[in-house]
């Protein structure tokens, strides 16, 4: 009788060995080696943990089961543990009678439309994309939407948790990190897994709050692995593209971009001017408003936000003398195209100095020319003015100089992202 116990242990370990040959090394981890395995009536029997387990590893991995199981002669049947056959070995990490909730937190604006975001040219596409994806007609995921602080991504994101049928789970990269944590001290990590991938829709948001967290990272990277094959949404938002995210190493950049990457711009004048206006401001003052707000969306809702509890609260209409002393500790002195010159050598390395020189080395032209370009498409200056601010140059320098970046710019995309995010601060 031992004997025979023995010999049906070791080929039980022989087809677990078989199974985690053919199936992701990170899969076979998360979902295979916890299942109890045993053989009845010439059938593999799998014990999952709970309904949704066993559901999930049947839509997913059946097919890799039922072909090793075929090459030992056995049928397969996937069950929850509670239902399989008697004598099967218990599992130290069954949760079966766990559960998992999260820890409170503020929830997304579920009410949150689309026509809450203002759309403009620049982006016109990742707004296209997440319509497309809440609707369910997309072939892509994950879709990893990147931009500045402040450019839209959270509410993009609560567009989508708001427009997408079916359950949506929606988490900040910090959340996924303490939430992961808690489940690992409390013994209900698989409780855990099944609340993130019992949905339709996963939206994480600032992924790169799990930089450097190597078990959550693991654990997240897995679970878009697990989604993505099981044909469900994901959505991830961070503040730079996957292959500029640090802390992550080529397979996690790799996996993030591996669906759709799209950008968000920071808000130019026409957004900030619509969003103040939305809020009640005056058309004039927020014409004027526009040009000495930073391009950031949290900081233009912040001056609407004061705005409007000035006027209820002092019963009189805000014009630009009163907003001028209501927000002098938020609105930026004007630009004149002489500081937005220096501002432009700071952010490319070059030195004033160098620009208003003779010198011609190729990253020096380069960067005089992008100042060009970007102080005609920014003001109003006429070329042989533009020249003036770029040390004295000519009509005909500057239009030539123009005409090269505009070359450039058909080939070099991120030449040409850098370029509208200069024409985007310089306004």
């Amino acid at each position: 009788m031992q004997a025979a116990a023995k010999t049906q242990m070791t080929n039980l370990e022989v087809i677990k060995g078989a199974i985690a040959a053919k199936i992701d090394s990170a899969a076979f981890t998360s979902w295979i080696a916890p299942l109890s395995f045993d053989v009845v009536d010439d059938t593999l029997v799998l014990g999952a943990q709970n309904q949704f387990s066993a559901d999930f590893i049947n839509s997913v991995h059946s097919g890799v089961l039922a072909a090793v199981a075929a090459e030992f002669g056995l049928g397969l049947n996937i069950v929850v543990r509670g239902t399989a056959a008697r004598g099967a070995a218990p599992i130290a990490n069954d949760n079966k009678a766990q559960a998992y909730a999260p820890v409170a937190t503020p929830a997304a604006d579920v009410a949150a439309t689309f026509d809450a975001f203002i759309t403009t040219d620049e982006n016109m596409f990742v707004v296209s994309a997440c319509k497309k994806l809440a609707a369910g007609l997309v072939p892509f995921s994950p879709l990893f939407i990147y931009g500045v602080a402040g450019c839209g991504k959270s509410l993009l994101a609560d567009c989508i948790a708001g427009a997408a049928s079916g359950r949506v789970v929606k988490m900040s990269g910090a959340q996924f990190v303490s939430e992961f944590t808690r489940s690992l001290k409390e013994h209900n990590v698989f409780a855990f897994k099944d609340y993130c991938r019992n949905c339709e829709t996963f939206i994480l948001d600032d992924v790169q709050a799990l930089s450097g967290k190597k078990a959550s990272t693991e654990e997240f990277l897995q679970l878009v692995v697990d989604l993505r094959n099981a044909g469900k949404n994901v959505v991830l938002t961070a503040n730079a593209a996957p292959s500029n995210l640090t802390g992550f190493d080529r397979h996690a950049q790799g996996l993030m971009a591996s669906g759709l990457v799209a950008d968000v711009v920071a808000p130019n004048a026409y957004v900030k001017t619509t969003m103040l206006k939305r809020a009640g401001v005056k058309a004039d003052v927020a014409d004027l408003l526009a040009t000495r707000i930073a391009n950031d969306g949290h900081m233009i809702a912040g001056v609407a936000t004061k705005i409007k509890t000035y006027v209820d609260l002092m019963g009189a209409a805000v014009d630009m003398d009163v907003a001028s002393r209501l927000l002098a500790d938020t609105l930026q002195a004007v630009k004149t195209p002489m500081a937005m010159v220096r501002d432009m050598c700071e952010k490319l390395g070059v030195s004033y100095d160098a620009v208003c020189g003779n010198g011609r080395s190729r990253s020096l032209v380069l960067a005089r020319q992008t100042m060009m370009a970007v102080l005609k498409e920014a003001t109003s200056l006429s070329l042989a003015e533009i020249g003036n601010f770029v040390g004295g140059r000519d009509h005909a320098t500057v239009l030539y100089g123009i005409k090269q970046i505009e070359k450039q710019k058909a080939c070099d995309l991120v030449l040409a992202a850098q370029i509208q995010q200069l024409v985007c601060e310089c306004k």
